[in-house]
């Protein structure tokens, strides 16, 4: 499970992350990771990496939606240690499958193979 210091909940650090943030696709899911955002909407100013997931109907009705978010919020808080402070991850379900972990693994590595030396 996510702590509540991790988790990504406006809309705006959706948006931003998804619309500016580096990229990795795969077939079912895909990756947004955006470092040092710029961004006054977190009243808290933790360093904490934020983590937010987007699991759409397309994937399952509500059922399965809930269980792949309970699968992926386990598996990124295995990650959160690899992701850099004051960044903001977001993982989009594109389809249904058993397990997510050797798929979700790769795409932490592309994503975050692409952050430049400087951070």
């Amino acid at each position: 499970m996510l702590p509540a210091k991790n988790r990504l909940r406006t809309s705006k650090d959706f948006v931003l992350t998804t619309k500016t943030g580096f990229r990795a696709t795969s077939l079912s899911l895909v990756v947004y990771l955006k470092t040092n955002p710029n961004n006054p909407t977190n009243a808290s100013n933790s360093s904490a990496p934020l983590v937010g997931l987007i699991v759409n109907k397309s994937v399952g009705g509500s059922v399965v939606r809930h269980r792949v978010s309970r699968q992926l919020r386990h598996l990124a808080a295995t990650h959160i240690s690899s992701i850099p402070t004051d960044s903001r991850l977001v993982i989009r379900v594109l389809r249904d499958q058993p397990n997510y972990e050797g798929e979700l693994n790769e795409l932490m590595a592309k994503v975050l193979s692409k952050i430049p030396v400087a951070l």
